[in-house]
């Protein structure tokens, strides 16, 4: 998938620190709600993806690339793609991405609002 694909989906994952306004997490979540989405946080709210009372489109990692990791690892349910913020990601996370053959790119989902509006 790319951005533009992952835009139209309907129920995202964001993984990060959703409650603090100053971080990417937070104003990604509240953007993506805003704009109609079905939104559900990880880390601070949720505490693992395995709580999302619904299937999982797209998971949004914003969070340090070892918390991702293990999530990821921990994660029992279905999803199409995994979107890797920048700053979010590490080789270790990659190569279990990879070897897992789970979909995933590098990107932004803020840009892909300014890009790809519903």
């Amino acid at each position: 998938m790319d951005l533009e694909e992952i835009m139209k989906e309907k129920t995202f994952v964001i993984v990060g620190d959703t409650l603090n306004e100053q971080k990417y997490a937070c104003i990604i979540k509240n953007k993506m709600i805003s704009n109609g989405y079905n939104v559900y946080a990880v880390g601070k709210e949720l505490k693992s993806l395995n709580d999302v009372p619904e299937e999982i489109d797209i998971i949004d990692l914003c969070i340090n690339s070892k918390d991702g990791l293990r999530l990821i690892k921990e994660c029992n349910k279905t999803f199409k793609s995994i979107v890797i913020q920048p700053g979010a990601s590490d080789e270790e996370l990659l190569k279990y991405l990879k070897e897992k053959k789970y979909p995933y790119i590098d990107g932004c989902l803020l840009v892909g609002l300014s890009l790809y509006k519903k």
